[in-house]
């Protein structure tokens, strides 16, 4: 599979030197073009490489289903037909597996964990992975369960916060599982935990304190596979088999709050936090990464930003107000456009189409371009809070708010 982040690179000025230095975006197991079989999608950067899909939504009857799934942040994992969602339902943590055409639900499993509400509404954060033929879970509380994707059977639980006895977040950990190769990457502890995929059993770990709530990135340098890890306070690259710190970048935030994928394009990585701490390119090398620039021009709160065609779209938190949808260029870290009216909302790409969905659940197509904010099509199609980033797959939108109402807006189409 051809990395999308490859595609978009081809015209910049840098590009072959990223060729010559061979770094690419890690693909983990073979998937169907249009599925999403885990957190950002199957490149790990919010971009499907699905086409033929209509950026039309009828105003008034966009929901073509609807299913409610119980308190939680996490978004929706797409493979073979099937949805895999979380929420959180009198003090339990649930996995869903969903019809992705009705909606209908093909079977479920449940285990203790309390919400966790502290200053939100609480329920899981992390994204379902699917990969072979199991899904993993992480749950707020520490909680990592292998589950047979068929079935809902459990294979394995582990239980971080006994094994190895990591710190608790102040907000609780909410990164997604990564697989690479035998292992599953979470973001707990100082700088990472890896279990055995086959038994759950600890690999390594980088120590206990609190990590960070960014999901691990997979890229590969010098042909090693490596994670890119967001702690509290550092980005690190990690070698993915061991755990070894390979560079760490001080990055300190408000409340130690890195919420943001790092987005990782060649010898590029873009990182952004919240809380009026900003942006920044760095350059990566054998054993360090330094600094191309810093500013404030894009403060990624909840969610990520993506990359396309030489420019970041995402939302930019402003203190004391509201957020605004925003192109910056990713050369020289400039504004293009800034769009308010959508509050904190999160996005992804598909077909040179931002699809965003908006804090209070307007849904919204626009193109990704740096000439404008071209908005295609909207649709309101949630109430409440919406944090959550919305899927598509197979030609549907998959989209959540935080009480837990899933729901699927049908735009046709897909490979």
């Amino acid at each position: 599979m051809r990395s999308q982040t490859h595609d978009a690179y081809q015209n910049l000025p840098w590009s072959s030197f990223c060729r010559a230095v061979a770094i690419s975006l890690v693909v983990s197991g073979s998937v169907l073009a249009a599925d999403w079989p885990n957190y950002r999608g199957p490149n790990y950067d919010g971009i499907s490489n699905e086409t033929g899909w209509r950026a039309v939504l009828p105003e008034g009857s966009a929901v073509e289903w609807k299913t409610s799934l119980g308190w939680g942040f996490a978004s929706m994992a797409v493979r073979d037909g099937c949805v895999y969602a979380m929420g959180n339902v009198d003090s339990r943590d649930v996995l869903y597996c969903l019809d992705a055409a009705t909606g209908h639900e093909k079977w479920k499993q449940s285990y203790p964990c309390p919400r966790l509400d502290k200053n939100h509404e609480g329920g899981p954060s992390a994204t379902p992975t699917v990969e072979g033929d199991s899904v993993y879970v992480f749950s707020k509380n520490g909680d990592v369960l292998r589950l047979r994707a068929e079935t809902g059977q459990v294979v394995w639980h582990k239980k971080l916060r006994d094994d190895p006895g990591v710190k608790e977040l102040t907000w609780y950990f909410s990164s997604s599982p990564v697989i690479v190769d035998d292992l599953v990457i979470l973001n707990a502890g100082s700088a990472g935990v890896a279990l055995n995929k086959a038994d759950g059993r600890v690999a390594w770990h980088n120590g206990k304190d609190a990590g960070g709530y960014a999901t691990p990135v997979p890229y590969t340098f010098g042909g090693k596979k490596c994670v890119a890890l967001f702690g509290c306070q550092h980005l690190f690259g990690l070698e993915a088999a061991t755990g070894k710190i390979l560079w760490r970048f001080e990055w300190k935030t408000s409340y130690d709050i890195n919420s943001a994928d790092p987005i990782i394009a060649g010898d590029r990585i873009f990182i952004s936090s919240g809380y009026n701490r900003g942006c920044a390119l760095l350059k990566l090398g054998d054993d360090k990464v330094t600094e191309i620039y810093s500013n404030k021009n894009m403060r990624n709160q909840c969610n990520c930003s993506v990359l396309w065609k030489g420019y970041v779209y995402g939302f930019d938190g402003q203190v004391g107000g509201s957020g605004k949808l925003t192109c910056l260029d990713l050369e020289t870290g400039q504004i293009k456009w800034a769009q308010g009216g959508l509050g904190t909302g999160s996005l992804m790409l598909a077909d040179g189409k931002l699809i965003v969905l908006g804090e209070r659940g307007k849904l919204v197509i626009a193109e990704a371009t740096p000439d404008g904010y071209k908005e295609l099509a909207s649709a309101e199609i949630l109430e409440g809070k919406c944090w959550t980033v919305p899927v598509l797959a197979k030609g549907r939108i998959y989209a959540r708010n935080a009480a837990g109402d899933l729901v699927c807006v049908n735009v046709g189409g897909g490979n």
